[in-house]
């Protein structure tokens, strides 16, 4: 990672998308691509003759180390598991003398003996390959995802913004009025990443997420820190936003620890690779919605809903319901998932005092094993087993006339 200081400000290096970066990029995918079927110890040494002895080489270095980590397959290529290999090996050729010859007899034999066992050829170049295929520059490169050279170069830029937050003690996260379904996929982001927030705010006038960094735990942690480094590439998906973090920073002349700040926006111009979300978040919303298509009736099934902010979080229904009379109706799913999710959901929905939410439960769910009560929950319930029908949630609107 390379970045500048500008006061108590960190601003990290971004390369220019022109000809001289895109033709390094282009280079070293073309290299990978032709290393396909290579081990990881020749592709290393072509990129290091690659490097050369220009001013550049901390560049390539950094885009071979994306090649190699996010585009490549490397797999341990061997007929026997090569630690077992190697033991049936040194066990033929304790029994004679050594000689080259001896051991080309020894390899002939395995060869042999593992063709009858696994039914298939196996040759003695096989067995050599395989001796030490555990090895890191033994590995073979199966498989390389070639990406177009903007593409790594954008990553590139990301990956250095990213690493800043590996240091980070505190982040502040503004999001403004968005499009519900952008909230929607961010905050399953922070779902998924297990992070430490605290959400403040509604819908209508945005939302301000506090994060603790790894550098606020009592012991630092570099796999927390990677944690918020992987929500970053998901906050770009977000049209208005605005993000400070303080960072423990270490400074390389002084070797001390003083704090900076780094600021970011979405006029930021970094690209995200991550995709912009599925449709649905389960199998039963997406053959729900398939039903809900063939149904008879007034009212229009939506997918992006209004968030409903609580005390420190936000609860996002999965569907909302509309009448042309305007009545409105917010639909939860709630099917399998663990005690601690299910206690936290209905905490949730009592906390939402929302008088307008359906709640539907999958029968499988033991919400008395997850000490989970429905007593005092303002959601209407509907149960079902396997599949959600839209003609039970129909019910329950028609109820409400």
């Amino acid at each position: 990672m390379i970045q500048r200081y500008s006061g108590d400000s960190l601003i990290p290096k971004r390369l220019v998308l022109n000809e001289a970066n895109r033709a390094i990029a282009a280079a070293l995918i073309s290299l990978f691509q032709t290393s396909v079927g290579d081990t990881q110890g020749s592709l290393d040494r072509q990129l290091q003759a690659l490097e050369g002895e220009g001013t550049d080489y901390r560049l390539k270095r950094g885009l071979a180390h994306l090649l190699r980590n996010s585009f490549s397959t490397f797999e341990v290529v061997s007929p026997l598991e090569p630690q077992a290999l190697r033991s049936r090996l040194f066990d033929l050729a304790a029994l004679r003398a050594p000689s080259p010859k001896a051991a080309a007899v020894h390899v002939t034999q395995i060869a042999a003996q593992l063709s009858q066992e696994l039914e298939t050829v196996v040759e003695p170049s096989h067995i050599r390959q395989g001796l030490y295929a555990d090895l890191k520059e033994n590995r073979l490169l199966t498989a390389f995802e070639a990406p177009e050279p903007d593409a790594l170069l954008h990553r590139y830029n990301l990956s250095q913004v990213q690493g800043l937050f590996y240091k980070a003690s505190h982040v502040v996260l503004n999001v403004h009025r968005n499009d519900p379904g952008e909230y929607k996929l961010m905050f399953r982001y922070l779902k998924l990443f297990r992070l430490m927030t605290y959400i403040e705010g509604e819908a209508d006038q945005g939302f301000t997420v506090t994060i603790d960094g790894p550098a606020s735990l009592f012991k630092p942690s570099t796999r927390y820190g990677i944690d918020i480094a992987k929500l970053i590439p998901a906050i770009l998906h977000v049209t208005r936003w605005n993000l400070t973090a303080t960072l423990q920073w270490r400074d390389s002349y002084t070797q001390q620890t003083r704090p900076k700040t780094f600021t970011l926006t979405d006029c930021c111009g970094l690209v995200s690779h991550y995709p912009p979300g599925k449709p649905y978040d389960s199998m039963i919303e997406a053959a729900f919605v398939e039903r809900w298509s063939k149904l008879k009736t007034d009212w229009r099934l939506e997918r992006e809903v209004d968030l409903i902010p609580i005390p420190g979080s936000v609860m996002i229904p999965d569907f909302r319901l509309v009448h042309p009379d305007g009545r409105t109706y917010l639909l939860e799913i709630v099917g399998y998932w663990r005690p601690e999710y299910l206690r936290k959901k209905f905490s949730q929905v009592r906390q939402s005092n929302c008088d307008n939410l359906i709640l539907a439960i999958s029968e499988r769910l033991n919400l008395e094993k997850a000490g989970v009560k429905l007593a005092n929950t303002p959601a209407r319930i509907v149960w079902f087993k396997h599949q959600l029908q839209p003609k039970a949630i129909l019910n329950q609107l028609e109820a409400t006339d």
